[in-house]
């Protein structure tokens, strides 16, 4: 070793751009080494492995990264014999290596990440955000370090002198406090996870959330559009999570169709007889009639006026056809809120709202299913003397225009 520091002072002494020269070719020829051979021959132990955190770790470059290691380490080996000052070849190998090594602590972040995100339980626990705050920090931390060797200065030096900035830094880094701060409490109370269905008004997102970041959460709607919401804001502002509908198995239908008044009336003997005839009224008729009949006799109650005691009406008979309608239909969950009710009467008619769930919560078919629900709603409406309300369209103008011009063709003429 004497020895060759010997050769080197004569080969300073003969002149240092020969030795600069030499000390940057060994730095290169060590670059090449650890790149070329030396991440070979770990990607061939890599690939052969069992495991597949390895693997992560290769992909992301870790390795790669790692090897610029060696011409810093070579530079700092012959920093003694090199002319100038060697305390300022020290200092910015120095920086050289940390820069490397933050660089390669960020890959392998990324990495774990990478790995975390492999596990099934990773949607309900996303650590993105985390990994995000730890990268800043490492910036921040790391920056000041590089900075003070460069400077010879102690990183303490800095770190005092941050006091007298913290109202600016605070409000440089508003944003990402209120984003850790919310993202710690999504995390706490398991709010959001990569998968929900969210609707958030504000931002017009509606869809799956694909990604929570520090900063961000990223929705992408049913259009297929990308929304992209500050994490904090989903705390402030609200939001809506489909994720307890999804988990039950049912989503619910809360739909009214509303009836025509006018054409609500008592039931009448001959259509009494003919929703007899209908397999899910069969059993309610009956009984219900000698419930009825009982009680008016009673009470000896006048049957010649319909106001006299108690009677049938077409839209109570329908309510409890469309009760065991649903209660029958093998895609209404049979263990969930199910009824049709009247709700308040307006100028818009009577409405009739179906509120019950599927068994299932997949959106295609749960608007399949409601649509078949309501076709056949629409389509019973007659045989029950009921009339659907609608607002007179053009082609209700045009025919009552008809006939009230054919009946002054036919009237005499005064």
């Amino acid at each position: 070793m004497e020895e060759l520091w010997a050769r080197l002072e004569r080969l300073v002494a003969l002149g240092g751009p020969l030795l600069i020269v030499l000390v940057a070719v060994t730095a290169l020829a060590a670059l090449w080494l650890t790149r070329v051979l030396g991440v070979r021959v770990v990607r061939f132990f890599v690939k052969r492995s069992p495991t597949r955190w390895d693997d992560m770790i290769l992909e992301h470059g870790v390795i790669e990264r790692l090897a610029w290691l060696s011409p810093g380490l070579v530079i700092r080996a012959f920093a003694e014999p090199l002319p100038g000052e060697t305390a300022t070849i020290h200092r910015i190998v120095f920086g050289y290596l940390l820069v490397i090594l933050l660089s390669s602590v960020f890959r392998l972040l990324s990495a774990v990440q990478a790995i975390y995100e492999s596990f099934h339980f990773s949607g309900s626990r996303p650590i993105k955000g985390y990994v995000q705050i730890v990268k800043i920090f490492l910036v921040i931390a790391g920056g000041l370090i590089v900075l003070a060797t460069l400077l010879d200065e102690s990183p303490w030096v800095f770190i005092s002198g941050l006091g007298a900035a913290t109202a600016v830094l605070l409000l440089v880094f508003r944003d990402t406090i209120l984003s850790f701060i919310a993202s710690l409490q999504i995390a706490a109370a398991d709010l959001v996870r990569i998968g929900d269905w969210i609707t958030v008004s504000k931002y017009g997102a509606d869809g799956d959330v694909v990604d929570i970041a520090l900063h961000t959460i990223k929705v992408q709607n049913w259009d297929k559009t990308i929304s992209v919401i500050p994490t904090y804001a989903l705390i402030e502002g609200g939001f809506k999570n489909w994720r307890g509908m999804t988990e039950s198995g049912g989503r619910r239908i809360a739909r009214a169709i509303a009836i025509d008044q006018s054409s609500v009336r008592f039931l009448s003997p001959d259509l009494r007889e003919r929703l007899k005839k209908v397999k899910l009224l069969t059993e309610y008729i009956e009984s219900r009639t000698r419930e009825i009949e009982a009680w008016n006799q009673a009470h000896d109650i006048d049957a010649s006026s319909p106001m006299n005691g108690r009677r049938m009406t077409n839209i109570g008979t329908l309510r409890i056809y469309l009760t065991n309608y649903l209660r029958h239909h093998p895609s209404i969950h049979k263990e969930m809120t199910l009824m049709v009710r009247q709700l308040e009467p307006s100028e818009a008619g009577l409405p009739i709202q179906l509120y019950c769930f599927t068994n299932t919560t997949q959106w295609t078919e749960y608007e399949r299913i409601q649509a078949d629900i309501f076709d056949h709603v629409l389509a019973i409406l007659p045989e029950f003397g009921l009339l659907p309300f609608q607002k007179p369209s053009g082609g209700d103008v045009a025919r009552l225009a008809q006939v009230i011009g054919s009946e002054r063709a036919q009237s005499p003429v005064g």
